[in-house]
Order: C-alpha cells, then structure tokens, then sequence
C-alpha cells in the first residue's frame, strides 16, 4: 500500500483508471452532433473494439457493478462520459431521431444485446453451450436490428 491508503482506495483508483480507460477509448474522436445512427454505429465499434482488445475488463466491470464499490467509482469517473453521451441523445431527440426513453430502457435496447454478443464470444459458446465466435455479420446484423427497434 505504498501508493494507496488501504486496499479500498486500491480497488477504486484501479478500477476508476480501467474506466477512463475504456471512457476515453469510446469518446476518443466521437461526434456527438452526428446522427444516431452514426453515433451508435461508432459506439458500438469503439466499444467492441476495446473490450474484444481487453476481455478482463469486462469481467472486472461485471464484478464492480454488484460490489459496495460500484457508486464510489462510477460517480467520480463518468462525467465526461456522461454527459457527451448524454448530448448525443438529447439531440438524437430534437432531431426526431428517436424517442425519449427512461436511460435504462435506453441502455438494455442500445448496448445489452452488444455486452451480449461480447460476453458469448469471451466464453467461447452461447446459450446451451453452442459454440460462438462474434464476427462483423452478427454485430452489424444484431445493431440494425437494435437501430430499427430505437430508430422512429
């Protein structure tokens, strides 16, 4: 604990680095102007990219969510992250794009079915042990899919 003051700070220093991390790795060069489609086309290849490039990442989040941890990090480390998203939808709104949702609503349509298909690939195999490997088809066929149901 040379660097930190017991292990709690250890944890929530860590686990708040891994998210601006990934943060910065999804926002990096993101237009929250563009459309909806364009934006969530981005977003969910950013987001693959870096979690298909960092399969533990996934698995730490997963942890931290259902942890006492998860407030102390979150809270600190997703304003900026927050609030381009949080721009990006607000517009897609103006713009008529989509509908205004509760964000968790929202989220389960735009992103789950991708944590989904990462989470599958991570494993090696989907529902009944089936064997699955994520390829461009199924992310692009399962984000049309997703744009239709989010798309007015």
């Amino acid at each position: 604990y040379i660097y930190y003051k017991d292990k709690d700070d250890l944890i929530v220093q860590i686990a708040r680095e891994e998210f601006l991390k990934m943060s910065d790795s999804v926002m990096k060069d993101f237009d929250t102007a563009s459309s909806f489609e364009a934006g969530l086309r981005y977003q969910w290849k950013k987001r693959s990219a870096y979690l298909l490039a960092t399969p533990y990442s996934m698995l730490f989040f997963d942890q931290l969510k259902s942890s006492s941890y998860q407030l102390k990090i979150y809270e600190s480390s997703i304003s900026g992250f927050r609030e381009g998203m949080e721009k990006f939808i607000k517009k897609a709104i103006i713009n008529d794009e989509i509908s205004a949702l509760p964000l968790e609503v929202f989220w389960s349509i735009a992103f789950a079915p991708l944590y989904t298909l990462i989470r599958f690939h991570h494993d090696g195999k989907s529902l009944g042990g089936k064997p699955f490997q994520l390829s461009n088809e199924v992310m692009e066929h399962t984000l049309t899919l997703v744009l239709k149901a989010l798309k007015k």
